[in-house]
């Protein structure tokens, strides 16, 4: 006898089961759901940091610029505080403060400098004006003062009247006098500072006979020009009369400037 096949019979495991998509409900709802809107997000403004940055900026660059540099930087400083204070761009901000403080200290600089420029250049000129003014003039001492060696000079030519006397040597006098006066050079210093192209660029005639007109003492001269070197520079007094005989120094005559020396601290 053959044993009778059994019947096949289908697998008792279960199916998987598919859940239902979360943006439809089954058909035995007979209705279909929607999700609920997002909310969006609303961008911050960022007008007041913008505005502190870009005057910053503008700031940072006329900073050298006295006062205007310093008013563009505090500009700049208040547009970032209230920037920060309203909660806006935090970067900006903080950049903007930032450029305006550093332009708001250049321009204060450059504003005490150029002051204290122009200050200076206004005391310098009336002092100049005053030490000038006030060189003093040699005065006649109580006691004679010994009169140098007679010294050698070209015989004087003889003045023309005053009508007949051409303007440059007229000129060429009353420089010769201002030197004398104020400076207290020698003979020929005078005649080489009139006649100097670097100078008064007078004719030589013109200068002649501006040194052989002017009624000057070279003596006292020398002996103030001495002093100038002993109270200013503390010089020796060998070093003193090489330097008024010197021709690269006052040019003075041997006997003034041992006319010098002999009253130096007389």
């Amino acid at each position: 006898m053959t044993t009778p096949e059994q019947p096949v019979t289908p697998s008792q495991e279960p199916s998987p089961v598919v859940p239902p998509s979360p943006t439809h409900v089954s058909a035995a709802q007979g209705a279909t759901a929607t999700l609920p809107p997002q909310p969006s997000v609303a961008s911050k403004p960022m007008g007041l940091a913008l505005a502190a940055l870009l005057v910053g900026i503008g700031a940072f660059l006329f900073g050298l610029i006295p006062v205007f540099g310093a008013l563009v930087g505090i500009t700049a400083i208040v547009f970032g505080f209230l920037a920060i204070r309203k909660q806006q761009s935090k970067g900006m901000a903080v950049t903007g403060i930032v450029l305006g403080s550093v332009a708001l200290i250049v321009s204060v600089g450059a504003t005490i400098g150029l002051g204290a420029v122009v200050n200076n250049a206004s005391d310098t000129r009336p002092a100049t004006a005053q030490s000038a003014a006030a060189e003093p003039e040699p005065t006649a001492s109580a006691d004679p003062i010994a009169t140098p060696d007679p010294v050698e000079t070209q015989a004087a030519p003889t003045p023309p009247p005053a009508a007949a006397v051409p303007v440059e040597y007229r000129s060429a006098l009353t420089k010769a006098a201002s030197y004398s006066k104020l400076m207290h050079m020698s003979k020929v210093g005078i005649y080489d500072q009139l006649t100097s192209e670097y100078g008064e660029q007078f004719t030589p005639e013109a200068a002649q006979y501006a040194v052989d007109t002017l009624q000057a003492d070279y003596g006292a001269n020398a002996l103030e020009k001495a002093k100038s070197y002993q109270q200013t520079m503390s010089m020796s007094p060998a070093a003193i009369r090489e330097q008024l005989v010197s021709p690269y120094g006052e040019k003075f005559t041997a006997a003034e400037a041992d006319y010098a020396i002999a009253n130096l601290n007389g």
